[in-house]
């Protein structure tokens, strides 16, 4: 089987610096301009993802390998994670299983992940009151602020979408 390799870029930054809101402004615009943008959401808690009760989270409770919903509006896949499974951490395993989902994609956009080896920008904002991430994780290739933070790497204007964008695609390139 062969693995497809997603082009991502992992969106970091602490609470409250507007990671979310960036990610929304990006997708907006890159899809103006013609571009086919997925989105994943990263987070290291543990969430019920289904609705407990619910036909579909009874089947998975039952042991289904992989439940599907499908509605008029919207379609949804839910498989277990294993924290315990060999490569359940590894970088490559777990963007792998999303990469067929998102094959017709340009590229995607995750929001969080600090751990992975993937590609990540760092957003930050003074107000908040909080230290860069960049600051202690050589592995982010630019933060994207109006501020002036002192990081060892490049700064992209918040306000410039356009800007930001041109960026964005040199990097994924």
């Amino acid at each position: 089987m062969k693995v497809l390799r997603m082009k991502r870029i992992h969106i970091l930054g602490r609470k409250n610096h507007g990671k979310t809101t960036l990610i929304v402004r990006l997708i907006k615009k890159l899809a103006e301009l013609g571009y086919k943008v997925g989105a994943i959401k990263h987070t290291h808690h543990a969430h019920q993802l289904d609705v407990p009760g619910k036909d579909s989270h009874r089947f998975g409770e039952a042991g289904a390998a992989g439940v599907g919903i499908l509605s008029r509006d919207q379609s949804a896949f839910f498989w277990p994670r294993n924290a315990s499974d060999e490569n359940a951490g590894d970088d490559l395993d777990q963007y792998a299983q999303f990469s067929e989902m998102f094959a017709s994609c340009d590229f995607v956009l995750v929001e969080g992940d600090t751990q992975t080896d993937g590609k990540k920008i760092e957003v930050w904002r003074a107000e908040v009151g909080s230290e860069p991430l960049a600051k202690e994780d050589a592995s982010i290739v630019a933060v994207v602020s109006d501020d002036a933070p002192e990081v060892d790497c490049p700064i992209w204007s918040r306000s410039n979408l356009d800007e930001l964008i041109k960026n964005l695609l040199g990097v994924l390139k």
